[in-house]
């Protein structure tokens, strides 16, 4: 077992669901979160206004899977990504579990 983290944007959102359905990953959580692409962009955005938004609309995915379901997802992954025309791509990363219960 272990644990596999998504980001997407969220102009990709259905796709990475459907690339979790082709994979079989049936079971996973996810979160709206802002991405930044680096801290001076952060910074520039910072505003004493709430209201005002500076990061980029995204969600992140986890779950504890299987590493051969990890393994077709990374492949499906990996040829969306080759068709891309932004420079947003879904990025993946995979972390050794050592104890569950």
């Amino acid at each position: 077992m272990k644990l596999l983290i998504v980001t997407v944007v969220e102009q990709f959102q259905k796709e990475i669901l459907q690339l979790f359905k082709k994979a079989k990953i049936e079971s996973f959580s996810g979160s709206e979160i802002d991405g930044y692409k680096n801290v001076e962009s952060l910074l520039m955005t910072t505003s004493w206004f709430p209201s005002e938004k500076g990061g980029a609309e995204s969600s992140l995915f986890f779950s504890f899977t299987e590493e051969e379901k990890i393994d077709e997802l990374f492949d499906l992954i990996k040829e969306f990504n080759q068709n891309l025309d932004t420079n947003n791509p879904i990025k993946a990363v995979v972390v050794p579990i050592e104890k569950y219960i």
